[in-house]
């Protein structure tokens, strides 16, 4: 099983470059970067608590683009990109753009968002989130591997185009779809290459082996699982490999302390 580490929130630590290469150096497999645009002020988390703290986060292309550029084996991945608020042929060059810049090492997460205030600002109706969600990466599927690609859907319209780079990927950087809900499999199974579920919402861990389980059965092969949030203990890592489990995810809030926290977390690298 692979390790790697998560960017969520915090932009007072290492740099994207500083970080990767301490990553890297340390053995990790990946570095993940997550996305929120902005927070509005409005917003509460579950807890009713003010959702400040996820404001601080990097755009994640331009922090996997410095990323790249400073390491040579790390996978570099957006856990997740928030493609309901995002123009589908943008972010099709941007995702491209790295995986060319990187040699092909680009993991692309994506979700639909929880912040009905933030989705708002972008335009998209949270109540569609979903279906903008498939529909966009319906698209972006779409220009990564036709020289001339048309898409036509209620959420991304355009007649055939032009847009290069191509990824270096083939037949394009894995589609990894984030969520816990109950309609996740569906999707991953419609238009996604893995599942990347949260382990903080999980009931248990039979819950996630008994759905990784369904979901390959449904498959017919082996749909790779990244698990975002994963407990940093040696027993927990054993049993997420024994549910199925590929890759873990250990979530770094950046800031002071980025070097200790990285430091005991490679302990358990060979303890896997």
């Amino acid at each position: 099983m692979q390790l790697g580490i998560a960017v969520f929130g915090g932009c007072d630590g290492l740099t994207p470059p500083e970080l990767a290469r301490a990553v890297e150096e340390r053995g990790f497999e990946s570095l993940w970067y997550a996305e929120h645009t902005h927070i509005p002020v409005a917003s509460r988390r579950d807890d009713n608590r003010p959702a400040r703290d996820y404001a601080a986060s990097c755009d994640p292309f331009v922090a996997l683009a410095a990323a790249a550029a400073v390491t040579t084996t790390l996978r570099l991945g957006t856990a997740v990109c928030l493609v309901p608020q995002r123009d589908p042929i943008i972010t099709a060059k941007e995702v491209a753009s790295i995986d060319q810049m990187s040699g092909g090492r680009v993991e692309f997460g994506v979700g639909a968002g929880w912040n009905r205030l933030e989705l708002a600002n972008h335009g998209t109706d949270a109540r569609q989130r979903m279906a903008v969600l498939a529909d966009r990466v319906r698209a972006i599927r779409a220009i990564w591997t036709a020289d001339e690609a048309e898409h036509h859907g209620p959420h991304a319209d355009f007649d055939p185009l032009w847009s290069w780079p191509k990824p270096v990927q083939r037949p394009h950087p894995p589609v990894l779809v984030g969520g816990n809900g109950p309609g996740v499999e569906d999707r991953v199974l419609a238009f996604g290459d893995g599942w990347l579920p949260q382990c903080g919402p999980l009931a248990s861990l039979t819950e996630l082996a008994n759905r990784i389980a369904e979901l390959r059965r449904r498959a017919g092969h082996r749909v790779p699982v990244t698990l975002f949030g994963a407990i940093p203990e040696a027993p927990m890592l054993l049993a997420f490999a024994d549910a199925g489990v590929d890759r873990c995810l250990f979530t770094l809030t950046s800031g002071p302390g980025d070097l200790d926290r990285l430091d005991g977390w490679a302990g358990l690298l060979d303890r896997r």
